[in-house]
């Protein structure tokens, strides 16, 4: 992906602010040499929506991840067209939005939503407007925007809109409200967990006023859905600066305002005095549950009130587990076989100490079986060879064969594994 650096635009942002300063309030432009792919695929949809006399920009995060040459995840497209006037102008559109001006347009396979610029108002539930009023102007909807470095605008030949100041605010690495930030988190208060994400995923501040109004209006957090929530909160401790996130919702009292959090004040504050570096979501609630240090009982209560996935709080409850017997110092080779090599990776990842998990992923990796489809023997040659009848006893042969075969002491060879189930039944 090749662009101009961001160094420039920014250089260049504050020349022609020295020579214009009277025109400080108007929108500064600034152009970019070459776009990403990304938007070059998607260039023949602006294209055609200008040519047929309305305008049409690249808005929000890509435009703001490729001034910081991060990749690209969603091209999002805002237009001066109303949602019927972009329907008449393409073949094959989705209304995936369209009570809030947003059309899906599919090219060559790839869908591409365009949204019509737009003004909102009265958000009485604290998430989404009552009304939405479908605008002419690029500048009303930027406005509507939560911060300066998302309330950007790409055009087709590469020029970049900036009314708020999101350019400089990204060479201070700064995250700031668009506005007034007490207007802003009262329309959308998923937008403070937003800020915190922001701040953690790109090592950025928040600024002052926006932290206060953060402050202020914590409470608001409620009144989001906790998937919402969720998905904000571990994208925010997967990102490079997670510490600060974390830092970041103690200082502004958000951490009482979701699942359960609010009840674990030392614990997280132990959790960002430390150094963790994540890569996953069931690390996330891995690392919360043993620094709580919940059973499997309550890891399941906690993530069920949080909305978890079950394959997640299944596995968060194994690399818990693991976590608690890496601390003991007794990992034995049946806590590595039911944790699985995932939920290993996961807890050597959460431990950060090489002298505490030394070995353990060879010792994985060198278990005699890694699941029970890797027996050598089977209920149904049991009953073939007599050893048993079908019965609720033949669960707890194989369940006694497969555990012995994870300790080592017994070979997974058919024919003495026959044997071993024999020997059980005698005992027995």
């Amino acid at each position: 992906m090749a662009i101009i650096s961001p160094f420039f635009l920014f250089h260049r942002k504050f020349l022609l602010k020295l020579q214009q300063d009277k025109y400080k309030w108007m929108a500064i432009n600034v152009r970019m040499v070459e776009i990403p792919k990304e938007f070059h695929e998607a260039l023949p949809i602006l294209q055609k929506i200008e040519s047929a006399g309305y305008e049409a920009y690249f808005v929000g995060g890509s435009v703001r991840d490729t001034i910081l040459q991060r990749p690209i995840h969603d091209v999002d497209i805002a237009t001066s067209a109303y949602p019927s006037e972009v329907k008449s102008l393409f073949k094959r559109t989705v209304d995936t939005g369209i009570e809030h001006g947003t059309v899906m347009i599919l090219d060559h396979g790839t869908g591409y939503e365009v949204t019509t610029f737009r003004t909102e108002s009265g958000y009485q539930d604290y998430r989404r407007p009552d009304k939405v009023t479908f605008v002419r102007s690029l500048k009303e909807d930027l406005k509507r925007r939560d911060f300066t470095i998302n309330a950007l605008a790409l055009s087709e030949n590469g020029q970049i809109t900036d009314l708020f100041g999101g350019l400089d605010d990204m060479k201070k690495r700064i995250i700031r409200a668009v506005g007034d930030p007490n207007e802003r988190f009262n329309e959308d208060a998923l937008r403070m967990m937003r800020a915190v994400r922001f701040a953690s995923q790109l090592d950025f501040r928040i600024e002052n006023a926006t932290l206060a109004g953060i402050r202020r209006h914590s409470e608001l957090l409620e009144k989001i859905a906790v998937e919402r929530s969720h998905t904000e909160f571990v994208k925010m401790m997967l990102g490079v600066d997670a510490e600060n996130g974390l830092n970041i919702m103690l200082e502004t009292n958000l951490y009482q305002h979701v699942p359960v959090l609010g009840n674990y004040l030392p614990q997280l504050k132990a959790i960002v005095a430390s150094k963790f570096q994540l890569t996953n979501e069931v690390q996330v609630w891995s690392l919360l549950s043993f620094k709580f240090g919940f059973s499997a009982s309550q890891i399941s209560t906690f993530l069920k009130k949080w909305k978890t996935a079950n394959k997640i709080i299944n596995d968060v409850i194994l690399t818990t587990e693991l976590l608690f017997s890496i601390a003991r110092g007794e990992v034995s080779n049946s806590i590595l076989y039911h944790a699985g090599a995932e939920n290993v990776d996961n807890a050597v990842v959460i431990t950060a100490d090489s002298t505490k998990t030394s070995g353990l992923k060879e010792r994985y990796n060198n278990l005699p079986i890694k699941n029970k489809k890797q027996l050598q023997i089977t209920g149904g040659e049991l009953i073939k060879r007599g050893v048993l009848k079908p019965s609720p006893q033949l669960g707890k042969v194989l369940d006694t064969l497969e555990h012995n075969v994870v300790a080592g002491t017994i070979p997974n060879q058919q024919e003495k594994l026959v044997k071993a189930a024999i020997n059980f039944l005698n005992e027995d």
